[in-house]
């Protein structure tokens, strides 16, 4: 009985010490793929050419991260402006020297639960990983 409880929590301990390291590059890449987003969105919606990140940037961005193996549904989006003023509208660009701040979060969806073979408690279902960015607008009327 003993040798056996020995054998199930040697073969729990294996099975996560070979299979977390991917799970955490998963997670890595995926905070890092949304950060680059962030900073291409503030890039060209903060540039004096547009001066707003639109809806249609938001989606074209959702199909360029589903191309990462995201699923575009659960990236969500939150724009801000220094100004109080809502940055996604292209009838009412946000004027130079306004900052244009981008927040786009996406859930873990489960890549901790091998976590729990050692006894770690995972983020919960609600969680997201953030990234944030900030850039002043430079668009000029």
């Amino acid at each position: 009985m003993k040798q056996i409880l020995i054998f199930v929590l040697f073969a729990g301990v294996l099975c996560w010490l070979m299979f977390s390291p991917i799970y955490k590059h998963v997670l890595i890449v995926r905070q890092a793929v949304l950060q680059q987003e962030v900073d291409y969105l503030l890039e060209i919606g903060a540039s004096g050419t547009y001066g707003y990140i639109s809806e249609e940037m938001q989606e074209q961005s959702r199909q360029r991260m589903s191309r990462f193996g995201m699923r575009a549904v659960a990236i969500d989006y939150e724009l801000a402006t220094t100004s109080g003023l809502a940055a996604s509208n292209p009838s009412a660009p946000v004027l130079r020297g306004t900052g244009i701040s981008l927040t786009m979060s996406y859930p873990y969806e489960n890549l901790f639960e091998i976590d729990r073979l050692i006894g770690l408690t995972p983020p919960l279902p609600s969680e997201r990983m953030r990234v944030f960015g900030m850039k002043m607008s430079e668009y000029v009327p």
